[in-house]
């Protein structure tokens, strides 16, 4: 499955989540059985490569997420979690909280 993540930076170990106004790149993590198989940094998240992404984890439940859940993507919101790392754990661990309307 493919998780989608706002981030400010392109360093796998020490980029941070952020807004989707202040972000600078998309992180894709390729997440399949239990551990990360493989992350990517894009500038526009249309331009992927990947047909479909199965979740984004954002900032904050006040982003403006529904353009994302017309797109069939499940929404969640990080608690305290910044770094791709303690993203993915929480993720694995279902940690995060879903947004909803």
């Amino acid at each position: 499955m493919l998780i989608l993540i706002p981030v400010e930076g392109t360093d796998e170990k020490l980029a941070k989540i952020t807004t989707l106004a202040g972000r600078k790149h998309w992180a894709v993590v390729d997440f399949d059985e239990g551990e990360v198989r493989k992350v990517t940094f894009h500038d526009d998240r249309m331009e992927t490569g990947y047909d479909f992404i199965d979740f984004i984890i954002l900032e904050n439940k006040f982003e403006n997420y529904l353009d994302f859940m017309e797109e069939g993507i499940m929404v969640l919101v990080r608690r305290q979690e910044e770094t791709i790392e303690e993203l993915v754990e929480a993720f694995k661990f279902k940690e995060l909280d879903e947004a909803g309307i």
